[in-house]
């Protein structure tokens, strides 16, 4: 068992809930076309479920179809490599897509998952984060949705892990 009395809230739960309704309302104003959201995992799952029913309550009923690609494996930085775990099944041929990921830090995996969703000719491919960290970056990408900039330091809790320890956190954290 984890000891969690090591780890600060840095998001509360009540703050993600906010800035997650917020997104939604965002998102629903640019009137998106056959949209379909795909979460990248496995660290967007818990940030996805929430602004999916978010989205729903701005009237929006999107497709989902999810996404695994890896960058990180065991480690707590980017290999610099991209792979796909998991891909999409569904056509993403003239349809808006709303790539979802947990945190945007180095830019690799989210760049890597956009240039390959318009390639396959989706009609334009958005991207939202939970967390950003402006600084890390590795590749030149700017999200078009973004929930809070995070400080740069390692963050746990709410879908994110260490070692897939902490997701169920229902805030984000950081390790003291």
């Amino acid at each position: 068992m984890i000891d969690h009395s090591n780890i600060r809230i840095l998001i509360s739960e009540e703050a993600i809930a906010q800035r997650i309704q917020a997104l939604a309302v965002e998102i629903a104003a640019i009137q998106p076309r056959k949209l379909l959201v795909v979460p990248i995992l496995k660290g967007s799952f818990m940030f996805a479920a929430d602004l999916i029913r978010a989205m729903y309550r701005a009237k929006l009923s999107p497709d989902v179809e999810f996404m695994q690609l890896s960058s990180y494996r065991k480690a707590t930085t980017s290999s610099g490599q991209v792979d796909i775990v998991k891909n999409i099944e569904s056509s993403v041929e003239d349809r808006d897509v709303l790539l979802l990921d947990d945190i945007l830090e180095s830019g690799r995996t989210l760049a890597y998952a956009k240039d390959l969703l318009s390639a396959r000719g989706a009609a334009s491919v958005l991207t939202c984060v939970l967390l950003e960290k402006p600084h890390k970056r590795a590749v030149q990408i700017i999200p078009d949705f973004v929930g809070f900039e995070c400080p740069d330091k390692f963050v746990v809790g709410y879908g994110m892990d260490v070692a897939h320890s902490l997701r169920e956190l229902p805030f984000v954290g950081v390790m003291v």
